[in-house]
């Protein structure tokens, strides 16, 4: 019987690599609308403001008009905002009828190894954004919402 190899420790945040080093993973997950979405394909050399929502989370909803109007000005060369809800196709599908966006929502299942976490929300804390550069890598992390005209000076 082989000895059970113990858990690896999780490194300290403090001692991560800065996130503007941080590789984004390939990303694929279910469109809500379609079977599925490549990120690293279908937005190849483009920066990409992922946002991670909820449909039950009050500040994720509060947002999304404001992530709207950005990605209506940013056309078809500038950042692509993507939202990546932690939910089910049906919370999705209700929420957006309500609250209808421009921009794509992908799903992934909330949990301990969803898309937030690998995207470097160690605490889990919705609405968790990040700004992806054109080589695929994490320039900036955001915990909360944002504000009102926020989103274009953040982006820059």
């Amino acid at each position: 019987m082989r000895p059970r190899t113990p858990p690896r420790p999780r490194p300290h945040p403090a001692s991560r690599p800065p996130a503007s080093a941080t590789p984004c993973r390939p990303s694929r997950f279910p469109d809500w609308t379609a079977p599925s979405s490549n990120l690293r394909t279908r937005y190849a050399g483009r920066r990409l403001l992922i946002n991670v929502w909820a449909s039950w989370c009050g500040p994720c909803i509060e947002e999304m008009p404001e992530l709207d109007r950005f990605a209506a000005t940013q056309g078809r060369e500038g950042v692509q905002v993507i939202g990546l809800a932690l939910d089910t196709p049906d919370g999705v599908r209700d929420f957006i009828a309500r609250v209808p966006v421009r921009y794509p929502i992908l799903l992934d299942a909330p949990g301990p190894a969803d898309a937030s976490v690998w995207l470097g929300n160690a605490k889990g804390v919705l609405p968790y954004t990040v700004l992806v550069d054109a080589d695929g890598r994490i320039a900036r992390q955001k915990i909360g919402p944002f504000k009102p005209g926020e989103i274009s000076g953040w982006v820059e």
